[in-house]
């Protein structure tokens, strides 16, 4: 009887430190989105603080995207040797420190390293986010997974907000760069309180000559989520100019239908965690990658149609939003996730991000604003071939498992 119940006590504990876990990994992606919106809302006092042109200080978008791809890349080795708390509270005391210091760098130059660690700082707390997670709750990471991307969005939305105000209140961008980083803080206290997860040993994995089978996979679920990403950023960086290089709509309500299709996408992850909880990952990714099809679908064949623009981008927002954590949910069912893994699924998705929008910038002029959904279409395509090799592929490393 004493032995019941203390083996029910040690597993109610457990339950509790995990959600306690969860808890503080939806505050840090949070506070990521916090960091992550806060450029755009701020460009033009940034430009006016180290007097440059706004075509000049757009070169921190690169800045940032290139910090981030090398965070991605070495943040997943830094977490498979160290306490994951650890480095996530190092992370967020650089991050708070480069947020603090943003709006009191008088030259260019200061600024682009500021926002390059920064960006780093951002990749390498991705990556762990994702991974910690996984390691917390294994098998059954899928609704948490979803929820924690969620995290991200509403950090994202508030983050304008808590500019904008700052910025009514002191008149100047300074206060509201300070604010973002003293926010960092109940999240740091958060991650010292609780312990770090350990990695477990793989379910799939009992040789190294098997650990090799998973190669494929991970090539391919990068490409996948490539694609993802790049069509996803374009969609949401694209769709204003595209709606109002067609005359479909007026800047505002272009503006508008912006912010819908990120709306679309927050709340389609938060619909996504109960569904998450019913259905298997790969499941799941068919409807979306169907959802895609059809909803860009829509945009490509009337084009000039303002209702099928709305419908197709909320759409596609809706069927997008838990692409990226079911991937990461599927992967984690299929092999043993380390974080060097998770950091080349985010190098993949960060090289998307830069690359497929880029290729609308040099086709929307020559070619015209069509190639803009075209190409958009087309990675969705693209992703709903990858996905079959995938499965394909995944179907193998089962078999060798076996």
């Amino acid at each position: 009887m004493t032995t019941s119940a203390t083996a029910t006590e040690s597993t109610a504990a457990t339950r509790a430190t995990k959600l306690a876990q969860t808890a503080v990994y939806y505050g840090a992606f949070i506070a990521l989105g916090l960091a992550s919106a806060s450029l755009g809302p701020t460009l033009g006092g940034l430009a006016q603080h180290t007097h440059t042109r706004l075509s000049e200080i757009s070169f921190l978008f690169m800045a940032r995207s290139l910090g981030y791809l090398v965070g991605s890349f070495v943040g997943g080795r830094v977490y498979d040797r160290w306490p994951g708390h650890i480095v996530m509270v190092g992370i967020f005391v650089v991050m708070a420190a480069m947020l603090a210091l943003a709006p009191m760098m008088p030259l260019l130059w200061l600024l682009t390293a500021v926002l390059l660690v920064l960006g780093m700082g951002e990749g390498a707390l991705d990556v762990g986010g994702n991974t910690l997670l996984m390691w917390v709750h294994r098998s059954e990471v899928g609704p948490f997974m979803n929820g924690l991307h969620f995290a991200w969005g509403l950090g994202a939305f508030l983050s304008p907000i808590i500019v904008a105000q700052a910025v009514l209140i002191s008149g100047d961008i300074t206060w509201a760069y300070w604010a973002l980083a003293v926010l960092m803080l109940p999240v740091i206290i958060g991650l010292l309180r609780l312990p770090s997860p350990v990695a477990q040993a793989s379910r799939h994995v009992t040789s190294e000559s098997k650990q090799v089978n998973h190669v494929p996979l991970v090539v391919l679920m990068a490409v996948f989520l490539f694609l993802y990403v790049g069509a996803e950023g374009s969609l949401g960086g694209w769709l204003y100019t595209y709606t109002v290089a067609l005359h479909l709509s007026s800047e505002a309500a272009a503006a508008y239908l912006t912010s819908a299709f990120w709306g679309a996408l927050t709340v389609g992850r938060l619909l996504a965690i109960p569904i998450a909880a019913r259905l298997r990952p790969r499941d799941v990714l068919l409807i979306d990658l169907v959802g895609c099809l059809v909803s860009m679908s829509l945009i490509v064949l009337w084009p000039n149609s303002l209702v099928a623009v709305w419908v197709g981008a909320i759409g596609t927002g809706l069927a997008m939003a838990s692409i990226f954590p079911t991937t990461l949910s599927l992967a984690e069912s299929r092999m043993h996730i380390t974080g060097q893994i998770t950091s080349w699924f985010f190098v993949g998705s960060s090289l998307g991000g830069m690359t497929v929008p880029w290729i609308i910038g040099q086709l929307f002029e020559p070619v015209g604003p069509y190639a803009t959904m075209l190409t958009i279409a087309s990675a969705v395509a693209l992703m709903a071939g990858m996905f079959v090799a995938m499965m394909l592929a995944a179907r193998k490393v089962e078999a060798s498992a076996a």
